[in-house]
């Protein structure tokens, strides 16, 4: 069995991030978030990868995720030269894919469960589609679907009435014959073939769609707030260490904090649970819960929490507390008490900036 992982998204919801790098490799807990993904198919046995790429984000997905030798996988990489839809992301891999069953992964998915147990199911079955489901508190953003008996019998993208809170997760299993659904669909009101349409027009034509509902989380991290709270439910799960770290006598330490090396704490507190990565210095300052720092960060004087930093940003001398923050890298926010005193802002388009 082989997998693909659809990275042909341009990103709107997350600029300005994304105009500079692709929202997959966001580090959500200092890992880039396409990084899970990649591990969750590696660990369901699955050792070829086929990842789905577009122009503007593709040459930076291969810079930063390489061959697979990382996770013991061989990475291919096939361009969808515009993203037309799930169903026509498949259809680009189809030559990649021949005859073979295979996963399909959305590639800014987050799940905790791992997912051997659903591949095993769907062979085990003889299904020709097994899907995963989750319930969500708004169904009208996702495609639905409505099950009888652990099957499904229909789908709906985005309804404006949804007929149920079962949301699709982005975890999909097929068989070949989903190729043969997709011939004989045509593009949604949005232009887009969508796998929701192939998928029904399995269950249409009698073929054996099967579904399962996880009960662990799962975050899509399509917005600023999904990647913030995405790195939330990483960080639960971390463990403490402290890496030899260089922390003074004045600096304390509490819960679960994962430093990288060369850190250096100074008179401040860390309340975790906290990821900091290589290479970072904290001043007099104040690193509260849910908080990633990637490498080559500094603070200083500033006090921040449930935010996500990214790598060569300095942060000094800010008065009031920073929270729910999306920071990208090579970013300086400071205080100052030059002359004249006014705010002063360098920022790209589509930026957000809160004062108080």
């Amino acid at each position: 069995m082989k997998a693909i992982i659809l990275c042909a998204g341009k990103g709107t919801r997350l600029r300005p991030l994304t105009y500079t790098s692709a929202k997959h490799l966001i580090p959500l807990a200092n890992k880039p978030a396409l990084y899970y993904g990649i591990e969750k198919i590696k660990a369901c046995g699955i050792d070829k990868i086929g990842i789905i790429i577009g122009k503007e984000t593709g040459e930076d997905i291969k810079k930063g995720i390489g061959t697979g030798e990382k996770w013991g996988v061989v990475i291919d990489y096939i361009l969808q030269e515009e993203p037309l839809g799930l169903a026509h992301a498949v259809k680009v891999a189809r030559e990649y894919l021949q005859e073979e069953s295979f996963l399909m992964f959305l590639g800014d998915n987050l799940l905790k469960n791992d997912i051997k147990e659903y591949r095993n199911k769907f062979e085990r079955g003889n299904s020709n589609a097994f899907v995963l489901l989750t319930h969500v508190e708004n169904p009208q953003q996702f495609g639905i679907a409505v099950l009888k008996n652990n099957k499904i019998v229909k789908l709906t993208e985005k309804p404006k009435d949804p007929p149920s809170d079962l949301a699709l997760i982005g975890v999909y299993f097929f068989d070949k014959n989903i190729h043969k659904a997709i011939e004989n669909i045509h593009p949604s009101n949005r232009g887009e073939l969508e796998i929701t349409d192939a998928v029904q027009w399995l269950i249409d034509n009698k073929y054996n769609v099967e579904a399962e509902v996880i009960d662990g989380w799962w975050k899509d991290t399509g917005k600023p707030e999904d990647i913030i709270e995405a790195n939330r439910l990483i960080l639960e799960d971390i463990h403490r260490d402290m890496n030899n770290a260089d922390i003074d006598e004045k600096s304390k330490i509490f819960g679960r904090v994962k430093l990288g090396e060369n850190v250096k704490i100074t008179n401040s507190t860390i309340l975790g649970p906290v990821a900091i990565g290589n290479d970072v210095i904290i001043t007099n300052s104040y690193i509260g819960p849910f908080t990633s720092l990637s490498n080559s960060v500094i603070v200083e004087n500033s006090e921040i929490e449930y935010s996500i930093v990214m790598y060569n940003t300095i942060i000094n001398n800010i008065e009031s507390r920073m929270q729910n923050c999306l920071i990208g890298k090579d970013v300086h926010i400071y205080s100052s008490n030059e002359m004249p005193r006014a705010y002063k802002f360098i920022l790209a388009d589509d930026s957000k900036v809160r004062l108080i």
